[in-house]
């Protein structure tokens, strides 16, 4: 953000609403513009009526979709809290609008349903400690740190068992790994490993983030070693098979910049390395048809399922092997526990890098981490909303020591908050209730916080910006991304331009992803066009005040898609 090239461009961030954006690491082919991207109209908006974007007709009565008065009811009644633990709500009271409108974003009603259910339970744990009904066990495992750093278990294999469960208490996290020792055996030697989430009330089965089947003997499609990743929901069933060696040798995508299959991994590789044998490896050059397949039935092996921004990736003995990108809903902080089961001699499972919240007790100068008290008397320039993910304690942290230190957050003239939407495993969401009434700059969103559902939180930044605070600019950005906050407020400054502002990296060329397992997917019926028109990237943008109360407004009267 150091050098910013003049020029105007006309949008708003109605458009950024309607599209879905997708944030920084999108793999999209891009053509970038630095620009400030504005529009001389009186109306920051009036193009949208030009251009024909599509809007929602809502059904009169919202009860087809969704019982109005029990969601409300769970998300919005009345609650025993203080003035400090109502301070996380602020933005949360000015949503009730999202239950009228969940069905209009994929996956919108469901996220709502559960954050009823985990708020009422929050809640009820909540109460009771200020009654005192927690007992002498409970206080103490309060005590006890309820999202570990790391899990594991050595001699995991049990007599009469054939399968093996280790539960992750609070989901994983960007960086997180699983680690698993063992030896393919039995009569033939497959095995599974799945990441799987929580049931929901009424499901049988829980959803199946990753499921990694290790087949030494072919299957249905192949006779040769093959390993397939996939996942399942009640909803969907089985989704599309990603098979290692893949069925046809064109259909290898990139994850995380990583092959979704090692070309090793072949029939008819020239260069392979022939398999090894405990631990021992040797290399055959130019040997037609000898195979390489990272596992062998009696050999040992050290794997490792590691989380990364687009996908998860396996390692198998240091060597990379395959990437899975993640499927629309089954993110990586929706797993809550590990299964591992098949023909296979388990003897170690390590889960290292996981989420965890940092004790308040043991912080150091806990007292300068605290967000500045909003107060009329004190106007904000900029407010910077921040998108983060509940579990994702450690970034939050990392950020309230960074640039949430420069003097204009230290001194009130910028605001910043996260907005976290609500998790579907109850200590989380305890640890995240405890964090925000510690540091005072979290914004609770009424839903679970599914990826598809990232418009709510822009919605959420221009609630704030304009509803609770009255910021002459509002800004997104990641809690993955480092903000040089007083280089921001110095280019708007020189802008000097206060209505119909869109500051941003603007990307002027880019397709809606139409795979329905893709991270990114967007439906015809979201966006009927081939090409999207200019929109900021998601790492860090800027809006006038102007811009982000018409969004706020349009939503509010239901010609706003989001």
């Amino acid at each position: 953000m150091k050098k910013w090239y003049g020029g105007a461009l006309v949008a708003s961030l109605f458009m950024l609403l309607v599209l879905r954006y997708v944030v920084m690491k999108n793999p999209v082919e891009e053509s970038y513009l630095m620009n400030p991207f504005s529009s001389n109209a009186t109306n920051p908006l009036e193009w949208v009526h030009i251009t024909g974007s599509p809007t929602v007709q809502y059904p009169v009565n919202a009860s087809q979709v969704i019982s109005v008065d029990a969601i409300a009811f769970s998300l919005f009644a009345q609650r025993n809290l203080s003035e400090g633990e109502q301070q996380s709500l602020f933005t949360w009271n000015l949503l009730k609008n999202l239950i009228n409108h969940s069905h209009a974003l994929p996956n919108g009603v469901e996220a709502i349903k559960e954050a009823g259910s985990a708020w009422n339970s929050l809640m009820a744990l909540v109460q009771e400690k200020k009654l005192g009904y927690a007992n002498d066990n409970s206080s103490k495992k309060a005590k006890e740190k309820q999202c570990p750093h790391f899990l594991n278990k050595m001699n995991a294999t049990e007599p009469d068992k054939s399968d093996y469960k280790l539960r992750v208490p609070c989901g994983l996290t960007q960086g997180s790994s699983i680690t698993i020792i063992g030896i393919p055996n039995g009569l033939l030697g497959d095995f599974r490993i799945e990441l799987t989430g929580e049931a929901l009330p009424g499901e049988p089965d829980p959803p199946i983030i990753l499921h990694y089947n290790v087949r030494l003997h072919g299957d249905k499609m192949t006779e040769d070693p093959v390993i397939v990743q996939n996942t399942w929901t009640i909803a969907h069933d089985w989704g599309e098979e990603d098979r290692c060696p893949p069925s046809t040798p064109d259909n290898n995508r990139k994850v995380d910049e990583l092959d979704q299959c090692i070309k090793l991994v072949s029939k008819d590789d020239n260069r392979t390395v022939s398999p090894h044998s405990h631990g021992s490896r040797k290399s055959s050059v130019g040997l037609q048809g000898v195979k390489y397949f990272p596992f062998k039935h009696g050999s040992l092996f050290v794997a490792t399922l590691r989380v990364g921004s687009e996908g998860i990736q396996m390692t198998v003995d240091g060597k990379h092997i395959t990437s899975f990108a993640y499927r629309e809903t089954l993110e990586p902080w929706l797993v809550s526990e590990v299964r591992i089961s098949g023909d296979l001699k388990l003897i170690s499972v390590l889960a290292s890098g996981l989420p965890t919240s940092e004790d308040s007790d043991l912080t150091v100068n806990l007292e300068a981490l605290k967000a500045i008290p909003l107060s009329h008397q004190m106007p904000v320039d900029l407010f910077i909303g921040v998108f983060s993910t509940a579990n994702n304690f450690k970034r939050r942290m990392a950020l309230r020591r960074t640039w949430m230190q420069y003097p204009e957050v230290r001194s009130g003239t910028v605001a910043v908050r996260f907005l976290v939407g609500m998790h579907k495993n109850q200590i989380v969401n305890e640890e995240l209730w405890n964090e925000a009434r510690t540091y005072g700059d979290i914004q609770l969103m009424p839903f679970v916080d599914y990826y598809s559902l990232i418009t709510w939180k822009t919605l959420a930044i221009c609630t704030f910006g304009t509803e609770v605070v009255s910021a002459k600019f509002v800004m997104k950005t990641d809690d993955d991304a480092f903000l040089r906050v007083g280089e921001v407020v110095a280019s708007l400054s020189r802008i000097s331009m206060t209505r119909g502002l869109l500051y941003g990296l603007i990307n002027s060329d880019s397709q809606p992803h139409r795979s329905t397992d893709s991270k990114w997917f967007i439906s015809p019926e979201e966006w009927s066009e081939e090409k999207y028109p200019p929109w900021a990237h998601g790492p860090g943008y800027v809006v006038s005040y102007d811009i982000a109360k018409a969004v706020y407004n349009r939503f509010n009267e239901g010609r706003l898609k989001c």
